[in-house]
């Protein structure tokens, strides 16, 4: 696929899964997130890792609020994005989520200035869409794409099961990522991740 036809099929992929996205109920959204995000503490990276770059949600996306605030609390050290000229991702090192002003779409952001970062042992990636095979469709920015090449912490992709897909067109500067969490299943790319396959399920399942 040329990279002119690629585009074009994640533009219509991306409105497909914006109006999937529009008829989740709050319920489902809120059930889900809470979900992915205890599946997320369930995995072995996640318990061993020291040094984790997050992500504040967008509304409509699973909420990472209280995953972030249980990292802090547990003595993690988080570090989450801003979003810089040049379509740049710059991570800064955050122990108050109070502190964050919103930025870049109305997402909170970290304020101040830049420092030399870590090698995170582990990274949250959000998305709109994701496939099994570690693709995963972003809002088109490539914001994430440009950040997460080169970088070795495990990647973990936070995914609505409902926004899962079978494949997603990809090019060469797409990085996979290595794991995928939805309310459901832990899907692997790299055996690193998790040594518990046992998806966790809220009681009762997931609202629709």
């Amino acid at each position: 696929m040329k990279d002119a036809e690629r585009k074009e099929a994640k533009e219509r992929l991306r409105g497909q899964v914006r109006r999937k996205a529009a008829a989740l109920t709050e319920a489902y959204r809120r059930v889900a997130g809470t979900a992915i995000c205890r599946q997320i503490e369930a995995l072995d990276a996640w318990r061993k890792s020291r040094v984790v770059f997050g992500f504040m949600s967008l509304p409509g996306e699973p909420d990472t609020r209280q995953l972030l605030l249980d990292a802090l609390a547990s003595g993690k050290e988080v570090w989450l994005p801003r979003c810089e000229a040049g379509r740049r991702l710059a991570f800064l090192r955050v122990t108050d989520l109070g502190t964050l002003r919103p930025g870049t779409m109305g997402i909170r952001e970290p304020e101040g200035e830049e420092e030399a970062l870590p090698e995170a042992d582990l990274i949250l990636v959000p998305c709109m869409a994701a496939a099994p095979d570690g693709t995963r469709l972003g809002h088109g920015g490539g914001y994430y794409d440009r950040f997460l090449k080169g970088k070795t912490g495990l990647k973990v992709c936070l995914c609505f099961s409902d926004c899962l897909t079978e494949t997603l067109p990809a090019g060469e500067n797409d990085v996979p990522v290595d794991c995928i969490v939805t309310e459901d299943a832990v899907l692997l790319t790299e055996e690193r991740c998790c040594s518990n396959m046992k998806p966790e399920r809220s009681e009762g399942g997931v609202p629709e």
